[in-house]
């Protein structure tokens, strides 16, 4: 079995229950940018426009997770994990205002793992 390029801890999977009850369908966007751009960032779905250079990592909650791709060359060799944590989401970010927020952990894959992941998927 395929090792996951991104997962969720249950704190994150239920604040993601709590959103899309809020907002519908959700998705989130990993970029390496400062301040904001740093953290995972929750959109509903028709608000955010997913980029030709965006790659996508998979699902957590049902909500597709994308990476910038020049990100994505960086941390290729790890695991992505959505977790949250006390703190202000991100200004835009549906975490926002809530005293908690979306914060990636990552882990690297071991040589096997990465060796058995094949190319991501292209954004659209």
């Amino acid at each position: 079995m395929l090792p996951e390029r991104v997962t969720a801890t249950p704190a994150a999977l239920d604040l993601i229950g709590v959103l899309v009850a809020e907002h519908g369908p959700v998705l989130f966007h990993q970029s390496g940018g400062c301040c904001d751009g740093s953290s995972p960032m929750c959109y509903p779905q028709g608000d955010f426009i997913v980029g030709d250079q965006d790659v996508r990592l998979g699902e957590i909650g049902g909500a597709p997770v994308y990476i910038g791709a020049a990100q994505f060359d960086l941390w290729r060799h790890t695991q992505l994990i959505i977790d949250v944590t006390p703190g202000r989401g991100g200004m835009f970010s549906l975490d926002n205002g809530r005293e908690v927020r979306f914060l990636t952990r990552s882990r690297l894959f071991s040589e096997a793992e990465q060796a058995s992941l094949g190319a991501p998927t292209a954004a659209a």
